[in-house]
């Protein structure tokens, strides 16, 4: 396992699901968008098809994304290939609308990481599975794509289903990974060594916090374990200041343009950034 962030790093700018607060999430224009703003790597979600092609989606269902019933894993790849992935966004985001975006699909894994696995200084591939029995095939898709792009020492395995970053390390140990914990962890509040404890327990290097579980004590506890953090998701300067001051990983965020620049901001000397929280 990684020990993080040496105390004079930045945290890297992550794109959640690309630059989904400009884009539609998790489609190639959004994952463009991100790199020409500035993120270091880009965050992203993964779905097998029906006959078992890993597609870059985020809900199990097509209701949202897509404006259609019907769920990803019941659809074959060639279905799932022609689908709208962008006016949905359009419609819901009229500001920030883009004729071309209409003109968007759901991108597969492997077009994913032929176009940006070079560009991008780390993938984050969220691993989902709602049909029992798949997880398994999942991970090994995943893992096969990578060692195919030549991309082990770029992407990143990560899944709230902890079975799954168990399976990936099972498949690929050479592949980092990243348990992931979200907002019901807060409450009640869990201890760092239990959050710690799950992490080990399915062989993760990174624990992945919603912003809600931040705490300096579950942080320091997992660095003195060897494990890097990453928060999600944060579109302001404040979770930068904390980042910054607990010597996080990276940052995943909406918002890629605006977290650099106020990152940029925040390391010039004298900014301050470096404060206590």
């Amino acid at each position: 396992m990684s020990s993080g962030p040496t105390p004079d790093s930045e945290p890297l700018i992550i794109g959640h699901r690309g630059a989904s607060a400009h884009a539609p999430e998790n489609t190639l224009v959004a994952f463009e968008r991100a790199l020409g703003d500035g993120a270091d790597g880009l965050e992203l979600d993964v779905r097998l098809s029906r006959d078992g092609v890993p597609f870059v989606i985020h809900d199990a269902t097509l209701v949202r994304t897509a404006l259609r019933e019907g769920h990803v894993e019941s659809l074959g790849s060639e279905e799932l290939s022609a689908l709208d992935a962008g006016t949905w966004f359009n419609l819901r985001r009229p500001a920030f609308a883009r004729e071309e975006f209409a003109r968007e699909s759901v991108p597969t894994l492997a077009e994913v990481f032929k176009r940006f696995g070079r560009r991008a200084r780390v993938l984050y591939v969220e691993m989902k599975c709602d049909e029992p029995g798949r997880g398994a095939g999942l991970a090994h898709s995943v893992v096969e794509l990578t060692r195919a792009h030549g991309l082990a020492h770029s992407v990143v395995l990560k899944s709230f289903a902890h079975e799954l970053v168990r399976e990936g390390k099972r498949l690929a140990p050479e592949i980092r990974a990243a348990a992931l914990f979200d907002r019901q962890w807060a409450r009640p509040l869990v201890a760092p060594s239990t959050v710690i404890a799950k992490a080990a327990a399915c062989r993760a290097d990174e624990i992945s916090l919603h912003r809600s579980l931040l705490r300096r004590t579950t942080v320091e506890a997992a660095k003195r374990q060897g494990f890097g953090v990453v928060v999600w998701t944060v579109d302001t300067p404040f979770w930068l200041r904390r980042a910054r001051a607990l010597g996080l990983s990276a940052v995943i965020t909406n918002r890629p343009a605006e977290m650099r620049a106020a990152l940029e901001t925040l390391a010039r000397p004298g900014a301050g950034g470096r404060e206590k929280q």
